[in-house]
């Protein structure tokens, strides 16, 4: 029964740490697939690439992790950005949140239809926005810090490939936040520590 109890306390305090410890940590995550567009006013196209976008943001520590890989875009890539907020989650179209004219060092050029990115973001400083977005948000980049990360949660922020065949994006996806692993695993702990509890209690009665 001590035993059990035991792991049931220890499980509880693990459950509540991370939360505390990553409070303002939340991983968000996009699968990026061909989407509606139009090529000099012709008709609507849909691009043929795929990739995934991964964006980790800690909104204590100001920072935001940019991770995304992609291939068989139709075009070579010009520029990839995070738009929104857009009126809905999950559906709609928005303009630039983040940096302009792209994302620092962002796979593009001459022959580029895939390619991978990793890039740390410090997001306190106005240089990870563009600057109409500061501007639309009380002009500091504190208030664009808020409402990107506000946009994120809500799920209508979009990560979006632009390419030559595409230019106005050829591969895009809604990020949304996922569960963080500590804070799974520790529940999983907990729960153990209630079962064995729980078994031991009955096996006394």
């Amino acid at each position: 029964m001590k035993q059990g109890l035991v792991l049931l306390a220890l499980g509880i305090v693990l459950g509540i740490c991370p939360q505390i410890s990553q409070a303002g940590f939340i991983t968000f995550v996009a699968p990026l697939t061909g989407v509606p567009t139009t090529v000099g006013g012709g008709p609507i196209l849909v691009g043929s690439g795929t990739g995934f976008a991964q964006v980790d943001f800690d909104i204590v520590a100001h920072q935001m992790r940019v991770q995304v890989s992609f291939s068989g875009l139709s075009g070579n890539t010009t520029v990839a950005h995070i738009h929104g907020p857009t009126a809905a989650p999950g559906v709609g179209t928005a303009g630039v949140m983040t940096t302009t004219p792209s994302f620092p060092g962002f796979p593009s050029g001459a022959g580029v239809t895939s390619g991978t990115y990793d890039q740390l973001f410090d997001t306190s400083l106005s240089s990870t926005y563009r600057a109409l977005f500061i501007t639309a948000n009380g002009g500091t980049p504190a208030g664009a810090e808020a409402a990107l990360y506000s946009s994120l949660q809500a799920g209508t922020a979009y990560f979006n490939i632009h390419s030559s065949t595409f230019p106005g994006g050829e591969i895009r996806g809604f990020l949304n936040a996922v569960p963080e692993p500590a804070s799974l695993t520790s529940l999983a702990i907990g729960a153990v520590g209630l079962l064995l509890a729980r078994r031991r209690f009955v096996k006394r009665k």
